[in-house]
């Protein structure tokens, strides 16, 4: 009974260091314009001002274009059509990987895990370059393109391990009954690996929303602008608006969090049902 208890006691002090900075966050973006002006060690808000949210909303251009409404609306393209294509793609990848014998699969597995050894900042000077030729900077469709063909090794590695735990004589039945391979991909390999397909587009969109390397090098333009570029520019050479910052940092967490409580009854499953086979 004394080792639950202490477990309990080191759970709690764990989650409240965990949850202390978040604290600090949502503080300064409900303190108005005072920013770090006010700060004091007690983390909680001693008063709710929407002022920081309501700067960062109303947020405009010289030409009078609705900053935040813009960049909203081009991180939820980008996230969303990232998941989608990248899911397609990787859903397909896997599903070849897991159940057809080739020559190379083995190396294209390990190519795949090879691919994720390296820091994606090390592919921006060539991506840069590929997108410069296509004519795709400053677009939506240049990130999308980028962040969904990137994240096709992880979600192939992770759908190949589920997959492979489905049994093959429900393919085989099917078979026999005159399915298609297409057919039995779609209509019960799919429906069955829901919770890992739930769970790698949660990764997908995520990865996409919250990116900021590769946008801040390939945009330059204020109205194609994803969420993560436009919080950076809150952080000046001399100043910082730190009472923005903070506002525009909640706002961004809010879909993640949304998304994530959606899909957390997916979210053990997805992860570790994958696990049992290579």
């Amino acid at each position: 009974m004394r080792n639950l208890w202490i477990k309990r006691a080191f759970l709690v002090l764990l989650s409240i260091l965990v949850l202390l900075p978040v604290l600090y966050v949502l503080k300064i973006a409900f303190s108005g314009h005072g920013g770090f002006g006010s700060s004091s060690l007690n983390p909680l808000p001693t008063h709710f001002d929407l002022g920081n949210f309501w700067a960062v909303v109303h947020t405009h251009d010289q030409e009078g274009h609705n900053l935040f409404v813009r960049q909203a609306w081009n991180s939820i393209v980008v996230s969303i059509s990232t998941t989608v294509l990248g899911l397609f793609l990787a859903a397909t990848g896997a599903y070849v990987f897991s159940r057809f014998r080739f020559k190379g699969r083995r190396t294209g597995m390990m190519m795949f895990l090879v691919s994720q050894m390296f820091p994606g900042v090390m592919m921006m000077i060539p991506l840069y370059v590929i997108m410069q030729k296509l004519h795709l900077l400053n677009t939506a469709l240049g990130l999308i393109l980028v962040y969904s063909t990137t994240s096709v090794p992880f979600s192939v590695w992770m759908l190949k391990g589920y997959f492979d735990t489905i049994p093959k004589d429900l393919e085989e039945a099917a078979i026999i009954d005159g399915a298609s391979n297409v057919r039995i991909f779609y209509t019960i390999i799919l429906p069955l690996s829901l919770p890992a397909l739930a769970i790698t587009a949660l990764f997908s969109f995520m990865g996409a929303w919250n990116e900021f390397v590769l946008a801040y090098t390939f945009m330059n333009k204020a109205t194609a602008f994803t969420l993560p570029v436009a919080i950076k520019n809150y952080v000046g050479e001399h100043t910082v608006r730190w009472g923005m910052f903070a506002a525009s940092s909640v706002l961004v967490s809010i879909p993640v969090v949304t998304l994530f409580f959606a899909l957390q009854k997916y979210l053990v499953s997805g992860l570790t049902a994958g696990s049992v086979k290579g």
